[in-house]
């Protein structure tokens, strides 16, 4: 019998170790945000003992994405608690880092939404807020939440919480690494119009680069316009 549940441990140690190097493999041959998010909810589905879909949930201010659902119904109960405005996803990426609710039957916290998961088939979740991603975002207002749901009561073990954690750890490092490769497309594309429209304005005035980028702000300022804005627009006009 212990010698049985020593193998069972080693099995699932050996399952969580291979996953974890695959992600790690995933995450540094691909550059598609869409496809590592999909390798964590699918790993957490396979790894979680309890856990039957799982999916990230992105909201930044009043817009709010579903992405790597293993299910549906995943995204239809983000969509219910954008609606309601309440519900453990919510609370995971707005304010507490993690969040279980092992029986929503009885679970006080969000009536309305714990209500309409149990009808939707739902007993349990268990979610995680992306830390860094959070923290990345926070000053546009943007933050998410790893989500991971059962129908059945689960009271979800230390181990299960430890393994989740590791899987939203990658997944907010994912989503970190993804927008910084926005904004650095974001970066060099401005440099490009900026650079553009420095030469336009030194050709029609006869001034210097100096002189030119002296103009942009000025326009700028006067129109209560960000600079690159103005410089998008000089070069559209040409």
């Amino acid at each position: 019998m212990k010698d049985g549940m020593m193998a069972n441990q080693h099995a699932d140690q050996d399952a969580i170790r291979s996953a974890m190097a695959e992600l790690a493999e995933n995450f540094v041959g691909s550059t598609d945000i869409d496809s590592i998010l999909e390798s964590v909810t699918s790993h957490a589905v396979e790894l979680i003992g309890g856990v039957d879909v799982a999916d990230v949930l992105l909201i930044d201010g009043q817009r709010y994405r579903s992405m790597a659902a293993t299910d549906e119904i995943a995204t239809r109960l983000d969509k219910l608690q954008i609606e309601l405005h309440e519900g453990p996803c919510l609370d995971a990426a707005a304010e507490n880092p993690v969040i279980l609710s092992p029986d929503l039957t009885s679970d006080l916290r969000w009536p309305n939404f714990a209500a309409a998961a149990v009808e939707e088939g739902v007993s349990s979740m268990m979610s995680f807020r992306l830390y860094s991603y959070a923290k990345q975002r926070n000053g546009v207002g943007g933050t998410a939440a790893l989500n991971m749901l059962s129908r059945t009561r689960s009271d979800f073990s230390l181990e299960d919480q430890a393994v989740g954690a590791m899987l939203a750890t990658h997944a907010a490092s994912a989503l970190i690494a993804a927008d910084r490769q926005t904004q650095f497309e974001s970066a060099l594309a401005s440099r490009d119009v900026l650079g553009q429209a420095k030469g336009i304005l030194m050709e029609r005035f006869k001034v210097d680069a100096v002189e030119a980028f002296g103009l942009l702000v000025k326009l700028s300022q006067d129109s209560n316009t960000l600079v690159r804005t103005v410089a998008q627009r000089i070069v559209e006009s040409t």
